[in-house]
């Protein structure tokens, strides 16, 4: 069973209905400021993972109209919103596990919404992947449904298809972002609404890759 391919196909399948969901994302305007004041530098390039239908960044552009943002996804219905809603930035459909075999540098990586559809060796795998395309004193944000990784299984969604949800825990993402060569500068964690045998916490991380 493809857990990735069951995602893929439910975040295509629902694109719209996700967009008219979830574009309001006043929760974490707290971290993505912190983002953009991390980055300093004018036009930086910002890769985003999981860009869904470009919530995240229709906020940062608002924020910072000078990044220049390549948004990433899976979902060639979710790019295609992201490009409707933000025209001043480019999407292309990638695999954020992938992002190892990139020859190009960023200033910035925005993860907001990946880490849930990735294993915990995967997720490391990222935070490895993101230190070697960060330039120096890049900044790496990353979220993710925190709870014990044990707990990870197929959630029921609002729809009533079944998705595969993983839960992540701060010691081994820490840790991972401690081998990579990050200094973590900030740890927030954000109540979301419980539902039955789900997270209850969203922990945002944010990270600078050290010279």
């Amino acid at each position: 069973m493809d857990k990735t391919k069951i995602a893929v196909d439910i975040f295509d399948k629902y694109a719209r209905f996700y967009q008219d969901k979830f574009m309001d994302v006043s929760s974490y305007h707290d971290s993505f400021d912190l983002f953009c004041d991390q980055i300093t530098k004018e036009n930086a390039e910002i890769l985003e993972l999981a860009c869904g239908p470009g919530n995240i960044t229709q906020y940062l552009l608002q924020k910072r109209p000078d990044f220049k943002i390549l948004g990433t996804d899976l979902s060639p219905n979710m790019i295609a919103l992201a490009g409707i809603n933000n025209p001043t930035a480019t999407f292309a459909l990638m695999d954020c596990r992938d992002i190892g075999k990139s020859d190009k540098s960023y200033d910035g990586i925005m993860c907001g919404f990946a880490l849930p559809y990735l294993s915990k060796e995967e997720a490391i795998q990222l935070i490895r992947d993101a230190s070697g395309i960060l330039n120096p004193s890049g900044v790496l944000y990353i979220s993710t449904m925190e709870d014990d990784y044990s707990k990870s299984g197929f959630r029921t969604g609002s729809q009533g298809d079944q998705i595969f949800m993983h839960f992540h825990q701060a010691d081994y993402l820490i840790q991972a972002l401690d081998d990579s060569g990050f200094t973590l500068i900030d740890l927030q964690r954000v109540d979301i609404p419980e539902q039955e045998g789900s997270a209850k916490m969203d922990m945002l991380l944010i990270a600078v890759k050290n010279d």
